[in-house]
């Protein structure tokens, strides 16, 4: 074990900090026992630049697909592109509401602490996958959201606007191993409301691109002939669609299909959300059993912290850092 490891083992012994070590623990065993790990990003993760850690993990044969929302997908690029232009305000919560127009007028975006440059980074990343969208459109093709931003980084016209090591970036890092990427409800994003402006100006067509009813399918069809061969891991940072979506596909495959796959063979879950609250980000672990995700004997784990601090020691420990 590396000093990051090391820490962690002698200082985070009880409670959450407990729940860590544990949770990371079962996961090195998991992968490290040759099982596939799925991974879901919700929350404003890419904008976080989680991919310093999650790029190593997807190199190293520690994440094996992933459905995060469409914030995710396009926001790892956008830091790609336009890191050198964003702004971090420190002081965000002293704001006050003249100082957020201050900031619209300067077309920065804020997401907490960070602004994303309108300019820099969503209009450049438009421009290239317009392209795209147009191509298919006039070739009556369609694709994915992931399949759209796969092409873009793969023809290599990105290149020379790259801000920060490409080694950080978690997608590119996806790209390189063709990883699964799922992306439920993608119309929730800057890029798809620009699909959807496009769309209304007549300049491409709704078929050029392949919606949550055939990324359902497609998780399926992964699913199934991936669990056939061996048991899969679940690990979800937050909740919302980009949890809810995958975890579903195992009752769906069971109860609606009768195909009689094996249930998520590890489940961690690093959460804020308040339990009583009713809300699926909050569920705790057992709550799936009921649903037929989750076994009574699958490893569960919940680490009720901040994912942006958690995460990334995780990572550090299952790479051995």
């Amino acid at each position: 074990m590396g000093p990051i490891s090391q820490f962690i083992e002698k200082n985070f012994l009880h409670f959450n900090a407990a729940a860590l070590v544990d949770a990371a623990k079962a996961y090195k065993n998991h992968v490290e026992a040759g099982k596939p790990m799925f991974m879901t990003l919700a929350g404003a993760m890419s904008s976080a630049e989680l991919g310093i850690s999650l790029a190593e993990m997807i190199r190293q044969n520690k994440v094996h697909a992933i459905c995060c929302t469409g914030a995710n997908l396009e926001e790892d690029v956008f830091n790609l592109v336009a890191h050198n232009h964003y702004k971090r305000i420190p002081n965000y919560r002293d704001l006050t509401p003249q100082d957020e127009m201050e900031l619209l007028s300067h077309h920065l975006n804020r997401v907490t602490d960070t602004c994303i440059p309108e300019e820099e980074a969503i209009r450049r990343i438009e421009g290239a996958v317009m392209d795209e969208w147009v191509a298919a459109s006039e070739k009556n093709e369609s694709y994915f959201p992931h399949e759209f931003m796969y092409r873009i980084l793969r023809s290599g016209k990105l290149k020379q606007s790259y801000q920060i090591d490409p080694k950080n970036s978690w997608l590119l890092a996806a790209c390189e191993k063709n990883l699964p990427i799922f992306v439920p409800g993608w119309e929730d994003s800057t890029l798809g409301n620009i699909f959807t402006a496009r769309c209304l100006e007549g300049k491409i067509t709704t078929k050029a691109l392949k919606g949550g009813i055939d990324y359902m399918m497609a998780l399926c069809q992964w699913y199934e002939a991936t669990c056939r061969k061996t048991p899969i891991g679940f690990y979800q940072i937050g909740g919302g669609i980009a949890g809810d979506f995958p975890i579903c596909v195992v009752p769906m495959l069971n109860q609606d299909l009768i195909k009689d796959v094996p249930v998520w063979n590890y489940f961690c879950q690093i959460s804020d959300s308040t339990t009583s609250y009713g809300s699926y980000s909050g569920a705790v672990p057992n709550e799936k059993i009921t649903w037929g995700k989750l076994d009574a004997k699958t490893p569960k784990f919940i680490i009720e912290s901040d994912a942006t601090i958690v995460a990334p020691l995780m990572f550090s420990y299952i790479l051995g850092h």
